[in-house]
């Protein structure tokens, strides 16, 4: 039991410790998850899951890969493929049969293996990975349409591809004699239907029960787990792995219903997939029998080079021909296909199915699956961002600013930032505060940030920081613990409330977020004042010539350094960091005093000497060097409630 336990201990240590290096190094974290499973495995047999988990292990396997398609599914909404329709329809409807049948040919033909193992094997290549797509995606910044077929395609193909394993291996029982052929057909229609339809009620039960508030908010999660679990098994009952058609139809529905909680829900399944597929990639590595891959030789290589430069590119630049796409679109889906944990873990399943049966090359099936989850990860997630770049097909949106908060100072704030290229929007409740930043062009929109509406209205994914700024310092608070884990805790800011806050340096983990300028205290009313006196938002760019400390010099007293953007287009804010000084090719954004060249001193020079303004000398001294709290100019604050 203690040896159990330790060997836990290390999976879950060893995933979570692969993919953190693969954070710090921009490694595919899978190549490690691979390597930690050979080394505990067939290098060294300290983890054998077979014998040391016995039967549990498979089903365990079965689970943690239907939970991971079911959050693949929650990504999937039918507004993102609105230009891609009709690619995703090809891509699911004839690129996958037809992947299946020339795999299988492939396999038998090139790979020498047998007729049901290699039928087998086509179905479940067929799958492309989407916890290896995903990550690919986000690193390369792929444009939108490519990114959606790519995704599409590997989410609701993992399904797909493992319902076709299914229907391969009992074509082989019912010609072996093991079973009969009414009963299979009749087994394979009435699954397909119990699949998307329970998937789909399944979805519509939960969105209906969680929107009218029959489960309580800490419930939700624990519900959504035995449904998923519960749906799986149950359609399993009639069909082997046609569970996972349920559960990845479940979460489609889900992504499409209108559920305010789904962005909960969502953070932490995400959470819960990186843990499983962290575990189950060395799992699944250790179970790999030495013996069986040292008898890999040229025909599984050949196999391989067949799969990744002949069939996929053919296959996908055929079925592609008038779906709206460009040859560039077309050459980059066609290359880009990386298998992951779904066809480890089918092919681990059927394998030992396959050899319980009577099939003796069973084993070698994993092997040549493993063969092609590798080999396909190496490639493509090292030549995805270069041939995207090539083929001109990387975003060229820049992450965006969104601001919650109509007033003047959001307004010009928006004006100087959207000068320097960088998109903006604007959100208020109430419409008159965004009369200002629709009269200067700015994007608005209208209505509670906070609401359901906006959950599924705006793509939070364009914004890389949330800036609240209202009058409401509670408000600003909400609004900042709610797009934290969206955006990340360290890019929400909030205006301060006047009152001392503890040390800006530190992330706020719970409630609210950093400080938009270095001085916390600073708040809604004291920066409308500042607005009022003329204080203007300044763009100036450092050079070789004129660096940092010549810009402080020449900037007027009480000017607020709130950011600057790097070459890069990324935005560092001066409140999150002390150490750092912007360098030389960075652009500064300021907030302060107008700079007064010499026609205006000129102009204020000749004004004093006509009178024209009433003032002395002494006067206009004394004006100029009060304080700026205490000058007259400052409105009193109201006292909010």
């Amino acid at each position: 039991m203690h040896d159990i336990a330790l060997k836990l201990a290390f999976i879950g240590a060893a995933g979570i410790a692969a993919q953190w290096i693969a954070w710090r190094t921009h490694l595919p974290a899978i190549v490690l998850l691979l390597a930690a499973g050979f080394v505990a495995g067939p290098l060294t047999d300290f983890i054998n899951p077979v014998r040391d988990f016995g039967d549990v292990y498979r089903p365990v396997v079965s689970l943690a890969v239907a939970i991971i398609l079911f959050e693949g599914g929650l990504t999937l909404n039918f507004r993102e493929i609105r230009e891609t329709s009709m690619g995703v329809r090809r891509l699911i409807y004839f690129a996958g049969p037809l992947v299946w049948a020339t795999t299988s040919l492939a396999a038998h033909y090139v790979g020498g293996l047998s007729w049901p193992t290699a039928a087998v094997l086509g179905a479940i290549l067929v799958v492309t990975g989407p916890t290896v797509i995903m990550p690919m995606l986000r690193h390369a910044q792929l444009a939108s349409r490519p990114a959606s077929l790519l995704r599409w395609e590997a989410i609701v193909n993992d399904a797909l591809g493992a319902l076709f394993a299914v229907i391969a291996f009992e074509t082989y029982m019912v010609t072996s004699g093991h079973h009969e052929a009414g009963n299979l057909l009749l087994s394979i229609v009435f699954a397909a239907v119990v699949a998307v339809g329970g998937g789909y009620l399944l979805g519509r039960f939960i969105a209906y029960t969680f929107t009218r508030g029959h489960v309580p908010e800490y419930l939700k999660v624990p519900v959504l787990f035995a449904v998923v679990i519960s749906g799986f098994a149950l359609t399993n009952v009639i069909l082997e792995e046609a569970g996972l058609l349920t559960v990845t139809v479940m979460g489609i529905t889900l992504a499409n219903s209108r559920m305010a909680s789904l962005g909960d829900l969502r953070r932490f399944k995400e959470a819960m997939t990186v843990l499983l597929v962290s575990s189950l990639f060395i799992l699944l590595t250790a179970a790999l029998d030495m013996d069986v891959i040292r008898q890999l030789g040229w025909q599984a290589f050949a196999f391989v080079v067949m799969v990744m430069f002949v069939i996929r590119p053919v296959i996908i630049g055929l079925v592609t021909i008038g779906a709206g796409l460009s040859w560039k679109e077309r050459l980059l889906v066609g290359w880009i296909a990386p298998r992951g944990i779904v066809a480890v873990a089918v092919s681990g399943l059927f394998g030992a199915a396959l050899t319980a049966n009577g099939v003796a090359d069973g084993p070698v099936m994993v092997a040549y699956a493993f063969a092609v989850v590798t080999a396909t990860i190496l490639a493509h997630a090292f030549t995805l961002t270069p041939l995207a770049r090539l083929l001109d097909l990387r975003s060229t949106a820049r992450p965006g600013v969104l601001i919650v908060g109509g007033s003047r100072f959001t307004t010009n704030l928006a004006v100087r930032l959207q000068d320097d290229g960088v998109p903006v929007l604007i959100t208020d409740r109430e419409y008159d505060r965004l009369r200002e930043a629709r009269l200067r062009e700015i994007p608005t929109w209208f209505g509670e940030v906070l609401s359901e509406e906006a959950h599924h209205r705006l793509d939070v994914s364009r914004f890389s920081t949330v800036i609240a700024a209202t009058a409401d310092d509670a408000y600003n608070t909400l609004v900042c613990t709610d797009f934290g884990p969206e955006v990340g805790r360290d890019r929400v800011f909030q205006i301060g409330d006047g009152r001392p806050r503890p040390d800006s340096q530190t992330m706020n983990f719970t409630l609210g977020g950093r400080p938009l300028t270095r001085d916390p205290e600073q708040a809604y009313f004291d920066l409308r004042a500042l607005i009022d006196r003329g204080y203007v938002f300044t763009s100036t760019t450092l050079t070789d010539e004129f660096t940092y400390e010549q810009y402080q010099e020449s900037r007027p007293d009480k000017t607020i350094l709130l950011l600057w953007i790097t070459q890069a287009g990324d935005l560092v804010f001066r409140s999150t960091t002390r150490e750092n000084n912007p360098a030389p090719g960075h652009k500064l954004i300021s907030f302060g005093p107008p700079p007064r060249d010499a026609e205006t001193r000129r102009r204020e020079h000749e004004e004093w000497r006509n009178g024209k303004d009433g003032e002395t000398s002494d006067e206009r001294e004394t004006r100029d060097t009060v304080p700026l709290e205490k000058q007259p100019s400052d409105p009193p604050k109201p006292n909010l409630p």
